[in-house]
């Protein structure tokens, strides 16, 4: 994480703001988003609007599934607010900062009754303040598509996954008791032997920890070639599907 040089200091105006710029380990490798460009575009929003920028604060290479408070940067933004008094936070889009509709909608409210401003400058070309009863509307309702937009796209994932394996076809790396031959999955028959031990084992009522150390200390192969098992390997063997009903 690395700030910008400048601080606040005292007592801080109405008008001082900080910045927050986030990008992930994936966007980086995928998708080239810039923290540069983040900052650039919060310095140009801010002279426009009048505000005193005193601080930019980077979280670099850290995912959006962590609450703010729990990013090293998320942290020092929050301090910025609570210990320095700044009124303003400045931030590309919605998804810089918060995982889900509940995280902004609870995190803006406490803003806004501490009379914290949050102000989205890239939200479908305009610009969102928070500090007007229309900003809070707006925020309050693009928190809500974009935590439909995550929903649906997880739900499209879920139903592609399940038909790539009822129709046998490769959906992630290989499952233990198939071999990958082009895009499908064909049965390696030695395999299938384990993966029936090891159903038939639990059914006896074996624990999944018991069920491992018999593998290991009998030396039986993994999907790698290993012969230490562990307890989540076995129960990934247990939840898959591809292997008949779900042995809990």
């Amino acid at each position: 994480m690395k700030k910008a040089a400048k601080k606040t200091t005292g007592q801080a105006t109405a008008t001082q703001a900080v910045g927050y710029v986030r990008v992930s380990t994936t966007e980086q490798a995928t998708e080239g988003v810039s923290l540069a460009a983040q900052e650039e575009r919060i310095r140009a929003y801010c002279t426009m609007a009048g505000l005193e920028l005193v601080a930019v604060v980077r979280d670099e290479g850290v995912s959006a599934s962590k609450e703010l408070a729990t990013r090293p940067g998320g942290a020092e933004l929050l301090t910025q607010v609570t210990d320095r008094g700044v009124k303003n936070i400045v931030a590309l889009k919605l998804d810089r900062l918060f995982r889900d509709a509940a995280d902004c909608l609870n995190q803006t409210r406490a803003w806004d009754e501490a009379g914290v401003s949050l102000h989205l400058i890239d939200m479908g070309g305009t610009a969102i303040n928070t500090g007007t009863a229309m900003g809070r509307f707006f925020i309050t309702m693009a928190a809500g598509f974009a935590e439909l937009e995550r929903n649906m796209i997880a739900e499209r994932t879920t139903q592609a996954l399940a038909h790539k394996k009822a129709h046998g076809e490769v959906y992630g790396p290989t499952p233990l008791g198939f071999d990958r031959n082009g895009d499908a999955l064909v049965e390696n028959e030695a395999e299938q032997e384990t993966v029936k031990r090891i159903l038939d084992m639990k059914v006896a009522g074996a624990s999944i920890n018991e069920i491992a150390r018999r593998l290991t200390a009998e030396q039986v192969p993994t999907k790698k070639g290993g012969s230490k098992w562990y307890a989540s390997t076995v129960s990934n063997v247990l939840k898959n599907s591809l292997h008949g009903k779900e042995v809990a």
